[in-house]
């Protein structure tokens, strides 16, 4: 039987999930934790310590390790690793690793009776790698928008200029550490790098993690010269940038002691948004996915970027084609637990503080903390006193304003006929509801934990074994809960949105 193997590089672990389309399959996760598994590299949440919050490293070395400690822990899990016959992986978008000259020389000569990690060690030109979470980058992203402007950025590249990208962070490093930017003969990113190891050769970008570095002309789907000219040289360190379904290459023959048999095609690895979205089952346009969790997210599927204007969020590509479009919101979870500990309710009470209030009565800017999406320090402000109102029709508001957020930041360029829900809050039924009330769209939640490394085997399937993507969604993205909106209230959200509006313009000028 034809088996396909999905792998998911995230913030602080490695998985990997084995499905098997014919038969319906999908194995148990296999997980390495990088703190618990993997002390050594000295990184207890996923990146290395240090004094400046602001930096966030991780050692590549830790990356490779865990690639062996995975494939070591599904063989002994009695996964039928000789039955793959295609991989792919998703990984931590933004992060970027920095090859020297020998990256390329001992790929290929691999031994299998050394460890990836140990021979690895004098390849990289930068000892650690920049990761999603680095924010040191405020001066490179002035240079960014000061030279090319916020418009423009955004219309090429899918984001404005943004800390946490892969751009402004080899700007970063270009500047301050020139010899060793000198010495790099290749720069990767997470995905890529991994790629590279199974392939044994460079891998290339894909479009959609590509899409999320700040360098990649949505429009030509190629690199953008003007912005690569920022950084001499840096022409020549990029990978090609190539469509989700390729090929990279053949599986190296180093991965043969794990059961798997060097040969079989790899399919080049994307970011883990990208392979959330196929693992949620949302690929197609008319679909969209919301996580609700310490942070909320609200992805989808995308017809057309040629006339898309926004001024928040980001594009990535869709593997499946196309593109999607992400916003993350800081004020998920995190607000909404410190709301009902300000109120003492328990989370029952929370549920029927919502169930029992009246619809669409208060809108806010619902943004405790500070804000991403608007860019804000914090502070709710709503069309209400909130002395003069209970904690109940407050959390409504609340919760209500969290959702149309969501819709108001989507625009025109994603209107889905369905959302699917995934994260820890999405046990709410009255989240559900009222996410399904304000798009007017029916909600849907089903096994979405290990999306990123479902999506990636997904991709596998899809590009090694000719496995459609609506088939593969049918198959392994099933639906166990639906609600439907209340479509009686679909006016009254439509005034809502309209005031939620009125409350942004006012107040965030």
């Amino acid at each position: 039987m034809a088996c396909y193997l999905g792998i998911d590089a995230g913030t602080q672990s490695m998985k990997g999930v084995l499905i098997d389309p014919e038969r319906n399959l999908v194995s148990a996760p296999v997980a390495v934790h990088f703190g618990k598994d993997l002390p050594q590299y000295r990184s207890p949440d996923g990146f290395l310590p240090g004094d400046d919050p602001v930096v966030r490293h991780a050692d590549p070395v830790m990356w490779a390790a865990a690639l062996d400690m995975l494939l070591a822990g599904m063989q002994a899990a009695g996964l039928p690793l000789d039955e793959v016959e295609g991989i792919s992986g998703s990984g931590q978008q933004h992060g970027t690793v920095y090859l020297n000259e020998d990256f390329s020389g001992v790929l290929p000569e691999l031994s299998p009776h050394k460890t990836l990690a140990g021979q690895l060690e004098k390849v990289f030109s930068r000892k650690t790698s920049p990761i999603w979470m680095d924010v040191s980058t405020g001066r490179e992203c002035r240079i960014l928008r000061e030279k090319f402007g916020s418009d423009f950025l955004r219309h090429m590249t899918g984001s404005d200029a943004t800390e946490r990208f892969s751009m402004p962070q080899i700007m970063k490093f270009a500047a301050e550490e020139p010899e060793k930017y000198r010495r790099t003969a290749v720069i990767h990113l997470v995905s890529s790098f991994l790629c590279s190891l199974l392939t044994g050769a460079s891998a290339p970008i894909d479009t959609g993690d590509g899409a999320g570095m700040n360098l990649l002309d949505l429009h030509t789907l190629s690199w953008s010269a003007e912005i690569v000219d920022t950084v001499p040289g840096l022409a020549e360190k990029l990978p090609a940038c190539v469509p989700s379904d390729t090929v990279a290459g053949r599986l190296s023959g180093y991965f043969g002691k794990y059961g798997l048999r060097p040969g079989i095609p790899v399919t080049v690895w994307s970011g883990d948004n990208p392979c959330s979205l196929i693992g949620c089952g949302g690929y197609a346009p008319g679909s969209a996915v919301i996580s609700l969790g310490t942070s909320d997210t609200f992805f989808g599927s995308m017809r057309d970027i040629s006339s898309e204007k926004f001024a928040y969020g980001h594009i990535f590509g869709n593997p499946a084609g196309g593109f999607m479009k992400l916003l993350c919101f800081a004020n998920g979870s995190l607000t909404r637990e410190a709301i009902r500990a300000k109120y003492g309710f328990s989370r029952e009470d929370f549920e029927n503080a919502i169930k029992n209030s009246v619809p669409c009565r208060y809108q806010m800017l619902p943004f405790l903390f500070p804000e991403s999406t608007p860019p804000v320090s914090g502070g709710i402000t709503g069309n209400f006193e909130e002395s003069k109102i209970s904690p109940a029709e407050f959390i409504r508001a609340l919760t209500e304003s969290q959702m149309l957020t969501m819709r108001y930041h989507a625009g025109y360029s994603i209107s889905p006929e369905r959302i699917r829900m995934t994260g820890g809050a999405s046990a709410s039924r009255q989240l559900r509801q009222l996410a399904a009330d304000t798009f007017q769209v029916p909600v849907e939640t089903g096994n979405f934990s290990e999306a990123p490394a479902l999506g990636a085997a997904m991709r596998a399937a899809n590009s090694c074994g000719n496995c459609s993507f609506a088939g593969l969604t049918e198959k392994f993205c099933a639906v166990t809960q639906r609600i439907e909106p209340e479509t009686s209230a679909a006016a009254a959200y439509e005034r809502a949105l309209e005031n939620f509006g009125i409350l942004m313009k006012n107040n965030l000028r």
